[in-house]
């Protein structure tokens, strides 16, 4: 069954689901843009590993706001003290714990010398909202654009704050496409949920012909495969939710 959404649909950016859409975005971008680009380039899926510490409503803080305890008799202090070998009791408590977070994305490589021409990423919440992804994916950021590759960024994540860009006009999702001989000027698509995901070129060299991506074809195709409306009550309020008139819109469409 479709998503009754145009574009993106806002329910699979709960984080639970995202994480399996964001997998299968990037192998099915693997298997269009495969065919087209071969065999002058391959294209491949990469990972990068850190460690990161679970945001607060991941944890459960053992302390307690008030500690209640009863009260001792006077007449008993002395024995007790003289008897028995006085212990601190402790406070039970849970310390931040490290988890691992594995980013995957895409590398266009030219197939002869395996040179990195394009770099393809599409965000999730730990690059826009955890405060050590966040970092992480900032520095990989400045470092594809102060080289010479390109860098493709398609931020389908209304949480968290967008990465830095010189656009005054907000928007829900937005794509960047930074191609290497044109910095500091880059292509940004802007879209909100009521829009179709625009369709958008991969650059590789300069003067070659850039083929199109057409997001919104590969999403709505993996969302009917994958069967996700059966995956998402859509009588539930998205996550994050929507507001304003298009809460209202989204309600029309989903009929409720």
């Amino acid at each position: 069954m479709p998503t009754p959404f145009p574009g993106m649909d806002p329910y699979l950016e709960r984080p639970s689901l995202w994480v399996q859409v964001h997998a299968s975005l990037i192998v099915d971008i693997q298997r269009f843009l495969t065919p087209l680009l071969r065999p002058r380039y391959n294209v491949a899926i990469e990972q990068h590993t850190y460690l990161t510490f679970l945001p607060p409503n991941e944890q459960r803080s053992g302390i307690p706001d008030i500690l209640l305890a009863s009260p001792i008799d006077e007449a008993d202090e002395d024995i007790a003290v003289a008897t028995v070998p006085m212990v601190t009791r402790p406070l039970v408590s849970e310390l931040p714990m490290p988890k691992v977070v594995t980013e995957v994305f895409l590398e266009v490589r030219d197939a002869v010398n395996q040179e990195v021409i394009t770099v393809i990423e599409i965000l999730s919440p730990a690059n826009k909202i955890g405060r050590e992804g966040r970092s992480q994916y900032e520095r990989k950021r400045l470092k594809v654009l102060a080289s010479f590759t390109n860098l493709v960024e398609i931020d389908l994540i209304r949480a968290g704050k967008p990465f830095p860009m010189k656009v005054k006009q907000a928007s829900d999702y937005r794509i960047v496409v930074s191609r290497g001989w044109q910095r500091p000027k880059a292509d940004i698509y802007l879209f909100g949920v009521r829009e179709k995901i625009p369709d958008f070129p991969i650059p590789l060299q300069e003067d070659e012909t850039e083929p199109v991506l057409p997001l919104n074809k590969i999403l709505h195709e993996l969302y009917d495969l994958g069967g996700y409306d059966l995956a998402i009550n859509y009588r539930q309020k998205p996550e994050p939710a929507l507001a304003g008139e298009d809460a209202k819109w989204a309600t029309q469409i989903l009929g409720h």
